[in-house]
């Protein structure tokens, strides 16, 4: 894989892929603020698979599950500008503003598409570069202001996701791991989303599931599927990156020893 990044500073990058697919399963620490120039995204969570094309705009919200594929398109690169929005800076913008009504809107991806400004925004990073030497702080740092200011006046109730500072209370284990077991992340970013640590995790886990994280995930995938397999008539190719298999081969291997039959002899 051809991945090339160019950090204008730590929170401003242009992200370009080369290859003819990319997947990751993230969570993100800060919010991120999407343009597309070319390629398409697609980006899979628990109730909700988003696709993203040339021209689009989006902002995820931090500390959300997502399975994200990438794709070139028409012989173009997978290219983004992305900004990160910080809690770090965002809580230096909000100390000089004040919210008349703290509201915590769902934590889900906004779509931004066709909004004049904030696209001018985004547009006018991309000359920035091609700057030879190390860019001005100064500048990033009105470039992220503007583009945190224009979000407010686009989107009302974008408050409620940016000035939210809070951590990840604790939660229902059973139910967030129903809804995100095909998400392949570290057992310790599980934890942290549930408001436990690795080791109440764990014990909490085998004691709901009455089974090793690891064991309960990949029963679950497999399960999950041979749905889509069988009822939704997907191909293998498609199937595995979704339901949390990093690995085509490896997701074979898994299933024939679970079902006594490869993806594709299903089909």
């Amino acid at each position: 894989m051809d991945h090339i990044s160019k950090y204008l500073t730590k929170e401003i990058k242009l992200s370009s892929y080369d290859d003819k697919l990319f997947k990751s399963d993230l969570m993100f620490d800060d919010h991120m603020l999407i343009w597309f120039i070319s390629g398409e995204t697609k980006i899979i969570q628990a109730n909700a698979t988003h696709y993203f094309k040339t021209g689009d705009i989006f902002l995820i919200p931090r500390n959300q599950l997502a399975t994200i594929v990438n794709y070139p398109k028409n012989g173009q690169p997978h290219k983004t500008v992305v900004m990160h929005l910080t809690t770090e800076r965002l809580k230096r913008f909000y100390e000089k503003i004040e919210i008349k009504k703290k509201v915590t809107p769902e934590q889900k991806i906004i779509s931004l598409s066709n909004h004049p400004l904030l696209e001018s925004c985004l547009v006018s990073l991309i000359p920035y570069f091609d700057v030879r030497g190390e860019f001005p702080e100064s500048i990033a740092s009105l470039k992220i202001t503007e583009a945190i200011t224009i979000l407010r006046e686009i989107d009302k109730t974008v408050d409620g996701v940016l000035a939210n500072f809070d951590d990840p209370g604790k939660i229902d284990l059973i139910d967030f791991m129903q809804r995100n077991f095909m998400f392949n992340m570290p057992m310790e970013k599980l934890g942290y989303l549930t408001g436990r640590s690795l080791s109440t995790f764990n014990r909490d886990f085998r004691k709901f599931f009455n089974a090793t994280p690891q064991k309960w995930l990949t029963e679950k995938r497999l399960e999950l599927a041979h749905y889509q397999l069988a009822e939704k008539k997907k191909k293998p190719t498609e199937v595995y990156l979704e339901v949390g298999f990093e690995d085509l081969s490896h997701f074979s291997f898994a299933f024939k020893k679970k079902y006594g039959v490869t993806p594709s002899q299903l089909l």
